[in-house]
């Protein structure tokens, strides 16, 4: 007989999802058996599988040894032997028990590609093992990652969530659209007024690009942006991402002739050629660059309400200092702090 006693990280979830960790290796239609035979209960009751658990409940397996054994999940090679520290240098912006808020520099992948890759879900485990606030032997049943995803070459605030209940609160906030993202980005051309934008969104996989259209098929888009500071030529818009599509901001602003600098996909290329010659940027200049909570009690109540801030990488910044603003002088220096 196998005990389980629900832990935090453990409860929020349905029984039967729970039970699909644990004996992961087991058909669905073995475990809904055990389920109805009383070889499995809960809290020393007859359960369906669709309960949801709640901390300190009981889960007892009356099954063989060898049988748990044997449908048990097999060791998590992907996290086997992780490098100690291998979150050294990747700065945390805010941490506590659900949450962890950590400023993601361009290059780094947000989840794994393949399976050579070390993303950011990489960093948040041996983190957190080095910490002893999680146990490789249980990463089948609670793995920590990030509620949201950024670019490869998009830098800025990810938020990774350090307990169930953590990412299921993160996982409704950005499902209901209440928790407020901001981005920092240098387009192409003069912008002095602030604006809404709308329009679908379409991806076409094999080429992995997507196509804005002011109607018609595709997702609906919605962008807000207000400009920081601006010349003839560049403008530094604050954009607030009201709806989180694949690259919306990037295409979005590129569909209304305001191309991120640095964007060889959706960019121009002569605008692109003068901002690497001269600050050595060679990817788009977009940084997630704030997020606002909502009003929250219980679960994650310790951000309600906040804002945090990821400080502009280092070429960003650069930028900034070296260009010649007509507007907003001020306002530019400001946001590198």
């Amino acid at each position: 007989m196998k005990e389980i006693i629900i832990k935090r990280n453990e409860a929020g979830q349905r029984l039967d999802k729970l039970l699909k960790k644990y004996l992961s290796e087991a058909p669905a239609g073995f475990i809904y058996k055990m389920l109805r035979k009383k070889n499995i209960v809960l809290n020393g009751k007859k359960a369906s599988g669709n309960e949801k658990l709640s901390e300190g409940d009981n889960v007892r397996i009356y099954l063989a040894d060898d049988t748990v054994l044997k449908f048990s999940p097999k060791t998590d090679k992907d996290y086997a032997g992780l490098p100690s520290r291998i979150c050294a240098d990747l700065p945390v912006i805010y941490e506590d028990a659900d949450l962890l808020l950590l400023n993601k520099p361009c290059g780094m992948l947000s989840q794994k590609a393949d399976k050579d890759d070390t993303s950011v879900v990489e960093y948040v485990i041996s983190y957190m093992l080095e910490k002893q606030e999680i146990d490789a032997g249980k990463l089948h049943l609670f793995k920590p990652s990030v509620c949201n995803r950024l670019d490869r070459n998009t830098s800025g605030i990810i938020i990774a969530g350090k307990s169930l209940p953590g990412s299921q609160t993160m996982g409704r906030l950005l499902c209901e659209r209440t928790l407020k993202k901001y981005y920092l980005c240098a387009v192409k051309g003069r912008i002095t007024k602030k604006q809404q934008i709308q329009g679908f969104l379409w991806k076409d996989e094999r080429q992995n690009v997507v196509k804005i259209t002011e109607q018609g098929e595709g997702s609906p888009i919605e962008t807000s942006y207000v400009p920081l500071a601006w010349n003839d030529n560049v403008t530094l818009l604050k954009v607030h991402l009201i709806t989180g599509k694949t690259h919306q901001i990037r295409a979005h602003l590129a569909s209304i002739g305001n191309p991120l600098a640095g964007d060889y996909k959706y960019g121009d290329r002569g605008f692109n050629e003068f901002y690497k010659k001269q600050f050595g940027i060679t990817s788009q200049l977009l940084h997630a660059y704030q997020i606002t909570f909502p009003a929250l009690s219980g679960t994650c109540e310790a951000v309600s309400e906040k804002t945090f801030t990821a400080k502009l990488p280092e070429k960003f910044q650069r930028m900034i200092e070296g260009t010649v603003w007509e507007h907003g002088i001020q306002e530019a220096l400001e946001v590198q702090h």
